[in-house]
């Protein structure tokens, strides 16, 4: 018990140490907007208490008032498990990501004390485990990209903890339940971490901790040292978010029982080498057509110049 009361304790100060920073961060650009007009200011506040609801709140209050699925206290009572994992399973039919072998299945075993298990086990590790997967990738690169376009502290920072709350949202809202509010706590610890690491990043010459040809190669290429930085910080944040995700994902499996810790340790690790590749290859494809125009503009114009200059 007391265990589970530190962490609620650490869960409400993230909380808090959130809102304070988003607050003041809002209260600063407000201020600033003061300085057009006051009506400006005051729109703005407007326009950024329905983005924090949209953005932050709803999210939160998706998660905080999700069932949970865990067994771990009624260990000794089969009867209550079997309720639990009944439950689960009824739940689990709701959903439309389950093919209709899954819903058979559990239909089939709903009072079979012995297989019911097997089943929700066969599920979570293939079906459902495939669809987060996919949130995680998705969410990790969109952290990626727009971490690396922006290039701001505080406006990563906030990008960071709005997409983490917005993939837990969504893992929570794919399998129908979320991880115990201790491990919720543990979570909200893990996404402000994040975001703060997504803040230092941009403030960080990246290039100084590469080997000194590499740096050395970045610092002479006009452009290339400012790419670098925000493709490795990009890449950074969206590995940080894949973390995140899999942790979820983990914390998950280990309510329910579903998996023993070491078949989730192994399963997290795979997951998280294979997924790494497709994530940062996905997210910077989408730099080519965008980002890669914008820098090599200067050099369009350099040729442009000497082509005139031969024709002359």
């Amino acid at each position: 018990m007391e265990n589970k009361r530190f962490w609620y304790l650490i869960g409400i100060g993230v909380i808090i140490v959130f809102l304070f920073i988003l607050v003041s961060n809002i209260i600063s650009v407000g201020e600033r907007l003061r300085g057009i007009h006051q009506y400006v200011e005051y729109g703005f506040y407007g326009l950024s208490g329905i983005l924090v609801y949209f953005l932050f709140l709803n999210p939160v209050r998706v998660i905080v008032f999700a069932p949970t699925f865990s067994v771990s206290h009624i260990l000794e009572d089969e009867h209550k498990r079997h309720g639990v994992y009944k439950a689960a399973a009824k739940k689990l039919l709701e959903n439309p990501v389950l093919t209709e072998d899954d819903k058979e299945r559990l239909r089939a075993n709903l009072n079979n004390k012995d297989n019911l298990k097997n089943e929700l086990t066969t599920i979570f590790s293939t079906t459902i485990k495939d669809e987060i997967n996919k949130v995680i990738v998705k969410n990790s690169k969109t952290v990626l990209v727009s971490t690396a376009l922006s290039q701001n502290g505080n406006l990563d920072m906030l990008s960071v903890i709005g997409i983490n709350l917005k993939m837990i949202r969504e893992i929570t809202e794919l399998t129908g339940f979320r991880p115990t509010t201790p491990k919720l706590a543990k979570l909200s610890l893990n996404v402000l971490s994040t975001a703060i690491i997504a803040e230092g990043l941009d403030d960080a010459e990246i290039s100084e901790l590469l080997p000194n040809k590499i740096s050395e190669t970045l610092t002479d290429i006009p452009f290339v040292k400012t790419i670098s930085n925000s493709l490795i910080s990009g890449s950074a944040n969206g590995l940080l978010t894949c973390r995140i995700g899999i942790v979820t994902q983990k914390y998950l499996f280990l309510d329910n029982e579903l998996l023993d810790k070491k078949a989730i340790r192994r399963m997290a690790v795979k997951e998280s080498v294979k997924m790494m590749p497709g994530i940062i290859a996905g997210g910077l494809a989408a730099f080519p057509k965008g980002v890669a125009s914008i820098f090599t503009k200067p050099f369009k114009k350099k040729n442009k110049g000497e082509k005139i200059g031969q024709e002359e």
